[in-house]
């Protein structure tokens, strides 16, 4: 230090200097086996749970299990198309059909609008057999028809149009005031599943096949653009030698090519198989019902709830998407990339709350458009929030985010009958004007219970950023969606519970294996390596050494264990209702 300074001349002690000690540290890059070790074991990792499938899939005591389960499907269809030869089993029939039966006045609630009782009552009428008016003679004729004939009648009235249609809903409902039908059977105390799928199963494959299908080409035009944008800054990285631009842990980056921190973009790969998996999953799933409806189509209309794939595709793509948006962010971390690390996380978790909710209400969920309509706002809403957090965005973003929780929680309260337009304010009068205190009781005291909650913990969140307001927007935008579905499962699991609904033992050993993981997923995910909101010297001094196979670090560790976990989370979502395949409809309650 002394020689350094004397050469620039004498120091004068009346003006100001700094001393710094720099401390350098030389090592000799890594081999090519350090590499291949690394990404070897990560590899052979992914490919043993692809080998527990294959034997669990190839397992023939499954395949018996199968062919039981065909079996009781066959033998309870024979037995209930025999055993409903007598006046005094087809009233049985009509009494266990939901609340649809001769006591209808008890358990039907009047929707709104409805000035009197009488127009219920001749609505319901209009229904012929189905109703406590129709005399047995009728059921008897009905049921006493071979089982053959039984289901292709059946089979007619539920097909409406082909596959190839692309007619709206409204265009082919054929039901004598469509919308009156869908006030009595949505608006009543006591739901069944049979209740909420009444609508055709053709189209309703339809409508869920196309969640995915959009959901790829939004993928691929996000994709691209981010994927550009990253690789250009990492050329400028390169070129102008400036590692102030991205946020990388150097004491642990493992450079490959123009890569300078490979290993964090490879470790996103658990993403892309784990969600090729659950897709496999999921199309042998789908392939072996089909089998099953197609030597018994009575299946599809009777037993179990309604199965819709559609979504579950979705999520399996998603999470792939996931992984690749997630090595897009790690090729240069910082604050305004990480919005793409986000996105897609975004979209699975309302993916996963449609999924929950179409379970049990398959006719109301919404469409695909509509869904990802709602999703590109709220993308839009966070890339907002990352480049103006100022006091009027979270001024409007409060205003927004209240608004949004009455209109959902109204929609999911009265089963998608509530209309909101111009009227809204004066039907609220009307009914206020008319019930005076008794419209304070609720009519559907569960649904109160799950909406009173929900919205209590989004107005605390809601809250919490606006007093706060935290400079790490997405994650805060993000923990409002992670919140709502954690609530809404355990809602869900509550209330299976409460009905008496058996949980499969391999679904209850999923959502073990998925809590530990996500346990441990947060744990390392807390570690922080790198802060881009601190400056990029500060964000340093938090930088670790590689803990696995010397090529992995801690956020790469969060990266393999939060990939599996959320593959165990959806295959609980995928098997949870797997106990009730042989429950007739009318016996599903809707919750």
């Amino acid at each position: 230090m002394e020689s350094i300074m004397s050469s620039a001349g004498p120091v004068d002690p009346m003006v100001p200097y700094r001393v710094k000690n720099i401390t350098l540290n030389v090592s000799s890059p890594k081999s090519s086996w350090t590499y291949w070790v690394g990404i070897g074991s990560a590899c052979a990792a992914y490919a043993f749970v692809y080998l527990i499938y294959f034997f669990v899939e190839i397992n023939p005591r499954k395949k018996k299990d199968w062919s039981v389960e065909r079996r009781h499907i066959v033998d309870g269809h024979s037995h209930e198309s025999l055993g409903a030869s007598t006046s005094t089993q087809g009233r049985e029939m009509r009494s266990t059909y939901g609340a649809i039966n001769g006591s209808v006045n008890d358990q039907l609630a009047e929707p709104l609008g409805t000035s009197t009782s009488n127009q219920g009552r001749e609505t319901r009428s209009a229904y012929g057999p189905i109703n406590g008016s129709a005399n047995d003679d009728q059921l008897d004729v009905r049921f006493n028809e071979p089982p053959d004939e039984q289901d292709s009648d059946e089979s007619n009235e539920s097909d409406g149009p082909s596959e190839s249609t692309s007619l709206p809903e409204n265009d082919y409902d054929f039901l004598q005031d469509a919308d009156s039908d869908k006030n009595i059977f949505r608006t009543k105390t006591i739901l069944y599943v049979s209740d909420l799928s009444r609508k055709d199963k053709k189209y309703l494959n339809l409508k869920y096949k196309v969640y995915p299908r959009k959901l790829l080409i939004i993928a691929v035009f996000y994709a691209l653009p981010v994927i550009q944008l990253v690789l250009t800054y990492q050329r400028v990285l390169n070129q102008s030698g400036n590692e102030d631009l991205c946020y990388y842990n150097f004491l642990c980056t493992r450079p490959l090519y123009i890569i300078s921190a490979f290993n964090n973009v490879i470790s996103n790969m658990g993403y892309v198989l784990l969600g090729l998996l659950f897709l496999i999953i999921v199309y042998r799933r789908n392939r072996r019902y089909r089998n099953v409806v197609a030597q018994h189509p009575h299946v599809a209309t009777k037993y179990g709830i309604p199965h819709h794939y559609g979504l579950f595709y979705a999520m399996g793509l998603a999470l792939m998407i996931e992984g690749i948006m997630s090595a897009c962010y790690h090729v240069c971390p910082s604050y305004n990339n990480f919005q793409f690390d986000t996105s897609f996380m975004y979209i699975m978790a309302v993916l996963n709350m449609l999924k929950i909710y179409q379970t049990r209400h398959p006719d109301i969920n919404p469409h695909a458009h509509v869904a990802y309509m709602f999703i590109a706002a709220v993308v839009l809403v966070g890339v907002l929030g990352v480049l103006y957090g100022s006091v009027y965005f979270w001024a409007a973003f409060g205003v927004v985010y209240f608004s949004m929780c009455i209109i959902i929680s109204s929609q999911i309260y009265y089963m998608g009958r509530w209309k909101f337009n111009l009227g809204v304010f004066k039907r609220l009068f009307l009914m206020v004007r008319q019930d005076r205190f008794h419209c304070l009781k609720p009519m559907y005291c569960d649904r109160m219970i799950l909406i009173f909650i929900a919205n209590g913990v989004n107005i605390a969140l809601c809250v919490f950023g606006l007093m706060t307001r935290p400079s790490d927007f997405p994650t805060y935008f993000l923990s409002i969606f992670i919140s709502n579905l954690m609530l809404y499962f355990i809602y869900y699991i509550i209330m299976k519970v409460r009905c008496q609904e058996k949980i499969p033992a391999y679904a209850n050993l999923f959502s073990l294996i998925a809590l530990v993981l996500w346990g441990f997923a947060l744990y390392f995910f807390t570690t922080n390596l790198t802060s881009w909101e601190a400056t990029p010297a500060k964000s340093r001094e938090g930088n670790h050494a590689c803990v696995l196979f010397d090529f992995f670090d801690y956020h790469d560790i969060w990266h393999f264990l939060s990939s599996s976990a959320m593959f165990f989370s959806f295959l609980v979502l995928l098997t949870l209702d797997d106990a009730l395949w042989l429950v007739d409809r009318d016996k599903i309650l809707v919750f």
